[in-house]
């Protein structure tokens, strides 16, 4: 930029008026305004009556001789200088020109590199940080994903033999059928129905769920009203095909297992527990799912229905609802298969009524068995 000025401003100045160029140059005569003020005597000191630059009567001829010469000198540089001013600016003198101008300290062309440069390296950094912030997100809701993961449920175990040995019997054929499937089998000690999911994070919290498990018992027996809920299991379905599960008849029972469920959730959140899913509460009773191995996972992406179709709409068996289980998923299971529980609520009519058709039962089984040998002997 300074050299396009330097080849531009002969002409320029060329072009401009002469009282213009003597305007710019004028500063140039000022140094001179600064000697001549040095040659003024003091205030009062040797000043004739008139003032000014002349000699007074007390001066010496010798001083009168030398601010004579000093005068001579000065005339004629002044002299000299305004002889340059009339004359054209020559090449020689841009530089002095370019002193005089205001962006004589800025490079322009740096100045827009710098600028544009600056705004890239915004923008840049604008979408490092952005990355940077998506990472952090979902750095944090993975974080936040394993804190709040559920690690304990409230479970409605299955008591009722004949549902176990119906489950094992369909476990029994998808296996007989391919092998690979003895892995995602759930154990017929584990059977359960999930009421809710929660995360509890220490002891304290577990705490605060038994005593919330406890509050629920009275919510519970005032929706029974001295009913029992008695669940029926039949047929056979999945989720994605990747969870085998048996279906609950839906009827005025199942309604009743929905309330507790949404009631009891309720009672736990009031207490500060994260308790509960976003989706709809759906009864079911899982025998099998892909996820309980990984490798397996590998192998079989999905659960072909081929394998549970002579089960499809099987009749499992009855549940009376007598006990709700605060059970953890992560703490070693007990001898029997089911889940180390931390406490339960018992319904106690509700027990009363399964002794009496366990009783009932063993009684058939019993007449079964007595029938069987009679047969056998005759």
């Amino acid at each position: 930029m300074q050299g396009l000025l330097r080849r531009l401003l002969p002409a320029l100045y060329a072009a401009w008026p002469a009282a213009a160029a003597r305007a710019l140059l004028a500063r140039r005569a000022v140094p001179a305004l600064p000697r001549l003020m040095a040659l003024r005597p003091a205030a009062g000191a040797g000043e004739g009556e008139g003032g000014g630059l002349l000699s007074g009567a007390g001066e010496t001829p010798e001083h009168g001789g030398l601010e004579n010469v000093q005068k001579k000198k000065i005339f004629e540089e002044n002299k000299k200088e305004t002889k340059q001013m009339e004359e054209p600016c020559p090449a020689d003198s841009v530089d002095s020109l370019m002193a005089e101008m205001p962006f004589v300290d800025t490079d322009i062309e740096d100045k827009f590199i710098t600028h544009t440069t600056s705004k890239i390296n915004i923008k840049k950094k604008r979408k490092r940080t952005t990355g940077k912030e998506i990472e952090d997100d979902t750095e944090r809701k993975k974080k936040k994903k394993k804190q709040y993961q559920p690690n304990y449920f409230i479970s409605l175990p299955i008591t009722n033999p004949e549902i176990n040995r119906s489950i094992q019997a369909v476990q029994d054929a998808v296996i007989q059928k391919d092998q690979r499937f003895s892995k995602a089998m759930i154990h017929t000690g584990s059977l359960h129905v999930t009421m809710f999911v929660m995360h509890l994070s220490n002891e304290e919290e577990i705490s605060i769920a038994v005593g919330a498990l406890s509050d629920s018992k009275d919510f519970v027996e005032d929706l029974l009203k001295g009913k029992t809920v008695d669940l029926s299991f039949q047929g056979i379905h999945h989720f994605k095909n990747e969870v085998g599960f048996v279906k609950l008849a839906e009827n005025d029972h199942t309604a009743i297992l929905k309330e507790i469920a949404e009631t009891m959730k309720k009672i736990f959140q009031e207490k500060g527990i994260l308790a509960g899913e976003e989706r709809d509460f759906k009864p079911h009773l899982t025998f099998m799912k892909l996820s309980k191995s990984t490798p397996l996972r590998k192998q079989v992406k999905k659960i072909d229905p081929s394998l549970y179709e002579d089960f499809k709409s099987h009749y499992f068996g009855n549940e009376i609802l007598h006990r709700l289980d605060l059970c953890s998923m992560l703490k070693k299971k007990q001898p029997n298969g089911y889940y180390y529980c931390e406490s339960s609520i018992v319904f106690e009519k509700s027990k009363e009524k399964i002794a009496s058709a366990m009783a009932g039962l063993r009684l058939i089984t019993e007449a079964q068995e007595a029938y069987g040998r009679g047969q056998l002997e005759t």
